[in-house]
């Protein structure tokens, strides 16, 4: 086995109730991203990592494994990614299988394309990079950013661009939080997740939307309603 699919799916989270099976458009939100990752065709298994059974029984039930349950130290409020990524390489060495890549998804990224990930792991694999992830365009040049001080005034952060036209203020760019894809050595070695050579997957607004309260639950059905239509037009 050369590369597998993580999807890390803790049982308790707060902001969203059960919010990584709770149900988006009729289906629960972790569907997604199993779907995408077994269309995908790049991994040689699709695994979930989780602590909670319920979350097990439905991730296998939509067609990924769940090969162990994670342990309390991965399992915690305070739990970062990287951690829960590490255990997942540890236990498979464990069991005599060493991983080439991994590509660490997340659970509620519903507009995760299979053909996105594809394209990320062969990134990985052709150029040698140690990770590929999706990032998408600020919407507003970050360089105009304002600040509001103790007194309430509002100060521009960087006046020195106030005169600037935005089109020769250079574009940038922020993390979608879909996926990561990472080269094992190289992410045992660093420990991060997206790592010191990483590569970028340029999203469209449309594409993308953080879920991490209920108003962000309600727009991201919105958006993928949107694309649906429009892909039927």
């Amino acid at each position: 086995m050369k590369s597998i699919a993580i999807i890390t799916a803790r049982g308790g989270s707060k902001r969203i109730p059960r919010k990584n099976i709770k149900l988006f458009l009729g289906q629960p939100i972790i569907k997604y991203s199993i779907d995408a990752a077994l269309k995908a065709g790049c991994f040689d298994e699709v695994m979930v990592s989780t602590d909670d059974k319920e979350i097990a029984e439905i991730s296998i039930s939509c067609g990924a494994k769940v090969p162990f349950f994670r342990s309390e130290l991965s399992s915690d409020d305070h739990a970062s990614t990287p951690v829960v990524i590490e255990e997942v390489i540890s236990e498979y060495n464990k069991r005599g299988i060493t991983l080439d890549y991994v590509c660490c998804i997340y659970p509620t990224a519903p507009f995760l394309k299979a053909e996105k990930l594809k394209e990320a792991m062969d990134t990985l694999e052709k150029t040698g990079v140690d990770s590929v992830f999706p990032v998408v365009q600020f919407s507003y040049p970050i360089q105009r950013a304002l600040k509001i001080e103790s007194n309430n005034e509002v100060k521009m952060i960087w006046p020195e661009n106030l005169n600037k036209r935005s089109q020769d203020l250079m574009f940038t760019y922020h993390d979608c939080g879909q996926f990561y894809a990472l080269n094992t050595k190289s992410f045992l070695d660093q420990k991060k997740l997206f790592c010191e050579k990483s590569s970028p997957i340029i999203m469209s607004e449309l594409e993308v939307q953080d879920i991490d309260n209920e108003e962000d639950w309600r727009i991201a059905e919105l958006k993928y309603k949107t694309l649906i239509d429009l892909a039927e037009k």
